[in-house]
C-alpha cells in the first residue's frame, strides 16, 4: 500500500524536523553567496531560494510526487506536492510578504480585483542571527478564514495609485493572524550565517572541463 505524502509530515516528524534546522540556513547562505555580487544580493536569491525548497520537498517525498514543472504564468502555486498546489514564500526578517509579483500597475489591480485564497503557503522568514520560528506551513482553510474575516481591501496590502511596486503583498495583519492561527505549523531554526568556502564558478568550469 502506498504511503499517502502530506506535506505536514515535515513539521511533525523529528528526523525532518532536525534536518531543516541544521541545513536550511546553510543552503540559503549558499543561494545568498550564488546570487551575490560585489557583496550586494540580487533579486534571483528568491528563485534559488524556492530551488533549495523545491529540491527538500523532492527529497522528502520523491520525485513521483512533487511536481515543480510550473508555467511562468501560474502566479501563485510554485509546486504541486501529490496533487496539492503550494506557494512557496521567502522573505528576510520583517519584511512585507508577496502576494504575487507583478509587471505593472494594472496587472496588481487585476489580481487584486479577481483575489481569493487559492492553494497552501510555505513561507520561509530569514533571521540571520536569531533562533526564531521561521518555516510556516499555512493551509489554504486557514487564509480563507482570515480572508473572510479581514475582507480583501485588509487582507492585502493596496499599492500607491501612480506607483508600480511590482507586485501586491499581505497586509502585515492578515499575516500576523496567519502564522499565530492553531493550525498553521511551525519551525523553530537558529540562524548561524556561516563563513562558507564557495565557488560560484566551479561547477561551471567543471563543465568545461569535462
Amino acid at each position: 500500500m502506498n504511503k499517502i505524502v502530506d506535506i505536514k509530515e515535515l513539521f511533525i516528524d523529528n528526523t525532518a524536523v532536525s534536518e531543516i534546522q541544521a541545513k536550511l540556513p546553510r543552503l540559503f547562505r549558499i543561494a545568498e553567496i550564488e546570487s551575490s555580487r560585489a557583496g550586494k544580493i540580487g533579486m534571483e536569491v528568491g528563485s534559488l531560494r524556492e530551488k533549495v525548497i523545491g529540491g527538500l520537498l523532492i527529497y522528502k517525498f520523491g520525485e513521483a510526487n512533487v511536481n515543480t514543472e510550473i508555467p511562468i504564468t501560474e502566479s501563485e502555486t510554485d509546486v504541486i506536492v501529490a496533487g496539492k498546489n503550494l506557494s512557496v514564500k521567502t522573505i528576510t526578517g520583517n519584511g512585507g510578504v508577496k502576494a504575487v509579483w507583478t509587471v505593472d500597475a494594472e496587472s496588481s489591480k487585476n489580481f487584486i480585483d479577481n483575489y481569493i485564497p487559492k492553494c497552501d503557503i510555505l513561507l520561509i522568514r530569514i533571521w540571520w542571527g536569531e533562533n526564531k520560528d521561521s518555516l510556516f506551513f499555512i493551509p489554504l482553510n486557514v487564509q480563507k478564514e482570515i480572508f473572510n474575516s479581514l475582507g480583501k481591501e485588509k487582507y492585502l496590502k493596496m499599492p500607491k495609485a501612480g506607483t508600480n511596486p511590482r507586485g501586491v503583498e499581505f497586509s502585515k495583519e492578515s499575516i500576523q493572524k496567519m502564522l499565530q492561527h492553531h493550525k498553521t505549523l511551525k519551525i523553530k531554526i537558529n540562524w548561524i550565517k556561516q563563513d562558507i568556502p564557495y565557488n560560484v564558478y566551479k561547477r561551471w568550469i567543471d563543465f568545461w572541463k569535462e
